[in-house]
């Protein structure tokens, strides 16, 4: 990678999950968490919320790259340690009319 970059490690990620992909290489349960829950999961974590890949929105928070890119392993470890039943669908972060009016039948159903 050559430095402790933030950006370097988000670029070899990518890499290296293309290199996979390209080889047929399937992605373990591991690695498909982190490519599927990860930015989600940053995003409520850090009360940030934009289009902005996990290394911006990661080196929003820190001075520089390489204390980004420290962060980023305490960040990984809170990641893979958290309560699973509290991750939330990309989709499911803002309430489409279809939930909400499911949620309302629900609601009125119960009542």
């Amino acid at each position: 990678m050559g430095t402790a970059s933030i950006s370097n490690l988000r670029m070899f990620i990518l890499g290296y999950r293309f290199s996979r992909s390209e080889l047929g290489i399937t992605n373990t349960e591991t690695e498909s968490d982190f490519h599927k829950n990860f930015q989600p999961w940053l995003q409520n974590r850090l009360s940030i919320h934009t289009v902005n890949a996990w290394d911006k929105i990661i080196l929003l928070t820190c001075i520089d790259e390489k204390a980004a890119f420290d962060y980023f392993f305490q960040l990984l470890d809170e990641f893979i340690q958290r309560d699973k039943s509290q991750d939330i669908e990309p989709i499911l972060a803002e309430p489409s009319s279809e939930n909400s009016q499911k949620a309302a039948v629900k609601n009125n159903t119960e009542s």
